[in-house]
């Protein structure tokens, strides 16, 4: 007889673009053309300088263990070059090197949130805030991004009627994944003001805070009494096309980043080392490979939306962040006749080849959604492709 796992297990979620992954290889691999605009890795190398650096600090020794929350001289070159774009000021000690983003979410939740503790989140958004803040025991408060025509506003009636004694957190994606929204600073300050009001912490996860077509980034922690209760998710995978190295940061108070440090020992006792130097290199090297995978997104982004654009019935604004376009295909979702959003998901791979996620790969569809929307990821394949995969989509969607 087996032995039954653990009840909490039952609470864990996944990532579900990977879903979308494998049913895509199953159709390439019976002899099709795939055009994968469904996951949001890179097909851009990692610039070469950062390679070369990793592969220094491996030639000099550098594969041992290090200290648990990182090196150095990545920490100062972190705080250094975080504090700078964000006006804000930083020291080493407000740095813990992570194995990529993503466990700085787990991380935080696991020193800021008790059980039964709420915490907003962004739904539709990145399906792990849900996920952990279920598996950890906290009460997810999904908030709501209105669309407006020319992008996405968060629904602020949504979140100010889920704000009792009981909520602890709140997590903020600006620049967000999957809908590509960029908040105005009047929402960012709006924001802000609820989290002193209510005494919130704050996870702003800026993992596309470089991934920005015009302007600067603007970060919640820039704006008065933010510094100390918001924790950053920075990571190299983005910028640096580092997606399958695993390097990133959590950045805040020094209370909280010497608990990430605690936990890190707990968890993977360190970072990668070599890699680590690449990072510093990524930070404080020659930044022209960096410039020239934005320029490669942003002509992809252009064609993407050109291309959608000529397809009737489907309704696309140009968002000026991210590698995602989030588009209302109701009119088309009705034509087709499709039954739900896996049907129609799965009737375009089968007949086009064209392989994206839907809304509700990114959390469960709220009260009052009535429009249907698709992500469509374009920093994996190329303009040639994202073309011959839209020309084919259209012949099917019109």
């Amino acid at each position: 007889m087996s032995k039954s796992k653990a009840d909490r297990l039952q609470k864990l979620g996944t990532e579900t673009a990977f879903a979308v992954s494998a049913d895509a290889a199953a159709f390439a691999a019976e002899g099709n053309v795939v055009y994968p605009f469904h996951l949001g890795d890179m097909d851009l190398r990692t610039p070469l300088n950062v390679i070369e650096a990793t592969h220094r600090a491996m030639l000099d020794g550098k594969t041992g263990y290090n200290p648990s929350a990182g090196i150095m001289p990545l920490r100062e070159a972190l705080a250094e070059n975080i504090g700078q774009d964000r006006n804000v000021q930083y020291g080493p000690l407000n740095v813990a090197v992570q194995p990529g983003g993503k466990p700085v979410i787990s991380k935080f939740l696991e020193i800021v949130m008790n059980p039964g503790d709420g915490v907003l989140y962004p739904n539709p958004g990145f399906p792990i805030y849900e996920s952990q803040i279920n598996y950890l025991g906290g009460k997810p408060r999904p908030y709501a991004y209105i669309p407006t025509g020319d992008g996405f506003d968060i629904d602020r009636d949504g979140v100010e009627s889920q704000i009792d004694a009981g909520v602890r957190a709140i997590i903020f994606n600006n620049y967000q994944n999957p809908i590509g929204a960029e908040s105005s600073a009047e929402e960012i300050q709006w924001l802000a003001d609820l989290a002193i009001r209510h005494d919130l912490w704050v996870l702003s996860d800026e993992a596309y805070f470089k991934i920005l077509y015009s302007g600067q980034g603007r970060s919640i922690v820039s704006l008065p009494g933010m510094l100390e209760r918001t924790i950053i998710l920075y990571t190299f995978s983005k910028t640096y096309a580092m997606t399958g190295l695993r390097l990133g940061a959590a950045v805040g108070p020094e209370s909280v980043i010497d608990s990430m440090g605690k936990l890190n020992v707990n968890v993977e006792s360190c970072t990668n080392h070599a890699l680590q130097y690449g990072g510093i290199e990524a930070l404080r090297g020659d930044q022209s490979e960096a410039r020239e995978i934005m320029n490669t997104l942003q002509l992809r982004r252009d064609t993407l939306v050109e291309e959608l654009r000529t397809i009737d019935g489907v309704e696309v604004f140009v968002p000026n962040s991210t590698f995602y376009l989030f588009p209302d295909v109701t009119r088309v979702y009705e034509r087709m006749g499709a039954t739900s959003l896996e049907d129609f998901r799965s009737r375009t791979l089968r007949e086009t080849g064209v392989s994206f996620c839907t809304r509700e790969h990114f959390g469960s569809p709220l009260p009052g959604e009535d429009r249907k929307f698709v992500r469509f990821a374009f920093s994996g394949i190329s303009v040639e492709n994202i073309k011959e995969g839209l020309a084919r989509l259209k012949a099917f969607w019109n």
